[in-house]
Parts: structure tokens; C-alpha cells; sequence
């Protein structure tokens, strides 16, 4: 029998120092435990690799070393593969919510008990996410932080001038959500549809998302105004949206979003087209390593 290997995706923009010490303690413990690790960086040789059979039987696992983007990126390529987070990024909300450390030591040891965890996994227009969607001020910003990125690493700091350029110029349009099958229309400004409770800055803006109960949660912001945005900011760190008229709280299988002219979204902090769109989930579809 071939020896069991893991196969780890760096993301090539990681960049270097502290970043690149996680991966080299996580090679150096994996094989003191009985694995032979490989580093890709560029995508294609991973995705050669696994297409053997052969290496296929004997593929442990596959890490995402690098930042929900990377991560995101593999669930796309290969959502039939359990796989490990190693994270790397800014924000690793997806880390942080199934509690796995930017330690390489401490990954390839939950790769060596074998716990896992399988969570639900969402589609936008069919492309898979894993934390959530929102469509509307966020999602544009988003958007120029990808426009701008000129190489390496994506800091808190790149957000800064994204976020006063669209707070000056972004002008909200008026969404259009319904829910499975509801005749119902919900209007509102800015929505966030989530898998996962995580968000950026550890923001509890669906803070009833739950990424095993087959459902996707949202929230769906009335925002007129550079105040009313700032407003349900600051309801959002106080948790006050949870119980305000101007927030509507949906939960469903299946959200259509449309508007008069198109909106942008993103999803898992990538960029991610606009609207209109559609957005599912599919049960417990995918698997991760855990604690």
C-alpha cells in the first residue's frame, strides 16, 4: 500500500516570513507522523495530482494554506475531497468558526486524529461558498479592493480607501429577494445571506447561521444614506438589528435576488459578480478536517 500523503495548496501570494513558517512546521510534524506531504503553489500540478487514481486512494487530506480566498477556491475545484484549513489570511472567518489555529503543528495533528466535520454548502449562480453572500455597499467594496490589488497580500489597511470611496460614490439600489417558493417579495438595500455566522471583524450580522441545519440565514438592511448606513452599522455592533423594523430576518433554501440595475456581490470576500442572482444550498455536502 502507498504511503498516505497530504497535499497542501499554498496561495502563491501569501507572501513570506510569518506566513510561510505555518507551512514549513506543518510539513516538517506531518512527516514526523507517518505523511508525506507535497506543496503545490500552482494549481494545476494539484489538480494533475489528485486526478490519478492510484495517488487518489492514498490522499489523506488536502489543506488550503492561505486565506478564505484559497480555501474557497479549492472547495470549487474539488468539493468531493476532505479537506484541512491551515489558515493564513486576514480574516479566516471560515477557520475561526470550525476553530482550527494558524498553527502548522497543531493542523497536521487534527490531520492525524482524522476528526471531521461535514457543513452545508452554498451556491451563488452555482459557483460554491462556504461563509456567506451579500449583495449591495460591502459587496462594492469588495469590488475595488480586488480592482486596486496590485499583487501580494489583502491587509485590513486596503480597505480604508475602498470604503471612503464607496461611502462618497455608492449609491444604494433597491433589492429584490424572494424565498424558496414564496410568492413574497422582501425589498431592502443591502443583504447578507450566510452559511456560517462569521463575518469580518467578528461582526455578528447573521449571528443565527448555522452551517449544519440544510438552511441559509439572512439579513436584509433598508440603507437610503452614507447615515442610515452608519447607522445600521453601529445596530449591527450592538446587536440592536436583531429586533429592528428595518431589518428583515429570512431563512430559507433558495434566495432570488434581482434589482432595476445591477448590483455587485460578494461571497467570502471575493468578488462575485452582481445581480441578479441565485443563491441554494445543498446539505452537509462538504467535509472538513477538525479539532
Amino acid at each position: 500500500m502507498s504511503q498516505p500523503w497530504v497535499a497542501i495548496q499554498r496561495n502563491p501570494t501569501s507572501g513570506a516570513g510569518r506566513r510561510n513558517q505555518p507551512i514549513r512546521d506543518l510539513i516538517r510534524h506531518l512527516s514526523q507522523l507517518g505523511f508525506k506531504p507535497r506543496l503545490y503553489s500552482r494549481r494545476a500540478d494539484l489538480d494533475e495530482a489528485v486526478k490519478d487514481p492510484t495517488r487518489r486512494e492514498s490522499l489523506v487530506a488536502v489543506v488550503a494554506a492561505g486565506g478564505d480566498g484559497t480555501v474557497l477556491d479549492l472547495v470549487n475545484r474539488h468539493p468531493n475531497l476532505p479537506i484541512c484549513v491551515l489558515p493564513l489570511g486576514t480574516e479566516n472567518l471560515l477557520a475561526k468558526a470550525i476553530q482550527v489555529p494558524r498553527c502548522g503543528k497543531t493542523v497536521a495533528e487534527i490531520i492525524a486524529r482524522g476528526n471531521r466535520r461535514r457543513i452545508d454548502l452554498a451556491s451563488l449562480n452555482g459557483r460554491h461558498f462556504l461563509i456567506m453572500a451579500s449583495i449591495g455597499f460591502d459587496a462594492e467594496v469588495i469590488h475595488q479592493v480586488h480592482k486596486n490589488r496590485s499583487g501580494g497580500h489583502i491587509k485590513h489597511s486596503s480597505y480604508i480607501g475602498p470604503i471612503l470611496n464607496s461611502l462618497r460614490s455608492y449609491k444604494p439600489q433597491t433589492l429584490r429577494i424572494t424565498v424558496d417558493d414564496s410568492p413574497e417579495v422582501h425589498e431592502g438595500h443591502l443583504a447578507v445571506i450566510a452559511n456560517l455566522s462569521s463575518y469580518a471583524l467578528n461582526l455578528g450580522v447573521v449571528p443565527t447561521a448555522d452551517g449544519t441545519d440544510g438552511v441559509l440565514d439572512s439579513r436584509v438592511f433598508q440603507i437610503g444614506s452614507p447615515v442610515d448606513l452608519l447607522f445600521q452599522f453601529l445596530s449591527v455592533l450592538r446587536g440592536t438589528h436583531e429586533t429592528s423594523s428595518s431589518v428583515a430576518r429570512l431563512k430559507g433554501r433558495r434566495f432570488r435576488i434581482e434589482s432595476d440595475t445591477p448590483v455587485p456581490i460578494q461571497v467570502d470576500g471575493d468578488e462575485a459578480g452582481t445581480t441578479p442572482a441565485e443563491i441554494t444550498v445543498e446539505p452537509l455536502a462538504l467535509e472538513f478536517f477538525v479539532p
